[in-house]
């Protein structure tokens, strides 16, 4: 029988219960399945067991052999029976681009072929079968546990001895992407604590009435769909919207001179600053509304000026509101793709739409995981960064 003692903490237990549980189904889970497929993936493993199994012994340069070729040969034309086949191919063809048509049209061909020799059976069907890279993008793509998604998010590739290096200037993407994503966020976050600042300071310094009304405006954002503040700044910013027009009736540009500023990174940083704004006005004014508006005058009485008063006495205490704020909205810049998807056409893209891409079209949840892996191990760095230079302790949401 429980103590007591031990009754509050179980009633306190029973009640986090729930909420615990749906953190778990709908953060933990879906988290953990990704960052598990982005280095497992048994599907070329599971179809073509034998094949990879006499691939392993296989030396890389001199030909398979028939028995290589006569397995192959039997399990593509099982997986064709068992409708896994077009995945076995997509598989194989993100390691060596042009063999998804190979696959599939050897696995349809073959059911034509009553017997050996399979060597020249399958080189008949495609000449790439005779290509020993063929052979070393299905042995790649039959390994259940791999690091290829991690080294595709990075720019590089494994080559067939086993070393790294990098990928084709053609395919080097993400490394730029993930630099333009933190540019972008640490711009964003800037923007926002110049914007927002003065924002929570005239907030927290405004009488309660007025105080009321300015904050009210700072949280209509959150009242209205984020789709519809996104798609606004295209009425806004596009060639023939509001603000060109604005610009022309003023007489400062030219009407063939309008200004580019969406479907481009302008379009972007625009959009997210005015998303992302209150989620750094809120924490600050949490914070300067505790600050004793005394101390400032005491300052002044003293000899100071606003400028130093402020620096040396107001500045220092709303740190934490800062540090809160900046973490906060940095955080949420960092994964935002619903924003730049609308507005950033090819050049205001960040890594979390091609993320999307990866999830939604590609089908490559593999190199999706490892993308988002990549991402949110950057996060946790900066995270454990903030904690050891500033303190997690001394940032506070109000």
């Amino acid at each position: 029988m429980a103590s007591p003692l031990t009754r509050p903490s179980l009633r306190a237990a029973g009640l986090a219960l729930p909420l615990v549980a749906f953190i778990g189904v709908t953060f933990v889970v879906p988290l953990g399945t990704m960052l598990l497929r982005s280095v497992y993936d048994p599907v070329v493993a599971d179809a073509l067991p034998d094949t990879v199994a006499l691939l392993r012994e296989w030396d890389g340069a001199s030909d398979p052999g028939e028995a290589v070729y006569a397995a192959a040969a039997r399990e593509l034309v099982r997986a064709r029976e068992e409708r896994t086949i077009g995945r076995v191919a997509s598989r194989v063809n993100r390691i060596r681009g042009g063999l998804r048509s190979v696959v599939v049209r050897s696995g349809r061909r073959l059911l034509e072929v009553e017997d050996g020799p399979w060597r020249a059976a399958l080189i008949d069907i495609d000449a790439d079968w005779g290509d020993p890279r063929t052979w070393h993008a299905i042995r790649t793509a039959g390994d259940r546990f791999t690091t290829r998604h991690y080294l595709n998010a990075v720019d590089l590739q494994r080559l067939p001895d086993g070393a790294v290096a990098p990928q084709p200037p053609e395919r080097r993407i993400y490394v730029r992407l993930f630099g333009r994503t933190f540019v972008v966020s640490l711009g964003i976050t800037a923007l926002c604590l110049l914007l927002g600042y003065p924002v929570a300071y005239l907030i927290a310094h405004a009488p309660p009435r007025r105080a009321g009304l300015l904050l009210a405006f700072v949280l209509v954002p959150f009242w209205t769909s984020l789709l519809v503040r996104t798609t606004s700044w295209i009425v806004l910013l596009q060639s023939q919207g509001v603000v060109n027009d604005l610009l022309v009736a003023l007489g400062l540009i030219g009407d063939d001179g309008r200004l580019a500023m969406i479907y481009n990174m302008t379009g972007t940083v625009v959009a997210m600053t005015h998303v992302l704004l209150p989620f750094m006005v809120l924490p600050l004014y949490s914070v300067m509304r505790t600050i004793p508006p005394q101390q400032m005058r005491a300052a002044e009485s003293l000899g100071a000026g606003f400028p130093l008063a402020f620096r040396r006495i107001y500045w220092p205490q709303s740190l934490a509101g800062v540090g809160a704020g900046s973490l906060l909205v940095f955080i949420l810049a960092i994964g935002y793709y619903i924003t730049p998807a609308l507005v950033g056409g090819q050049s205001g893209q960040l890594i979390s739409n091609f993320i999307a891409f990866h999830m939604q079209t590609s089908l490559n949840w593999g190199l999706a995981g490892a993308l988002g892996g990549i991402l949110l191990a950057c996060v946790i760095g900066l995270y454990l960064l903030y904690d050891r230079v500033v303190g997690v302790e001394r940032m506070r949401l109000g």
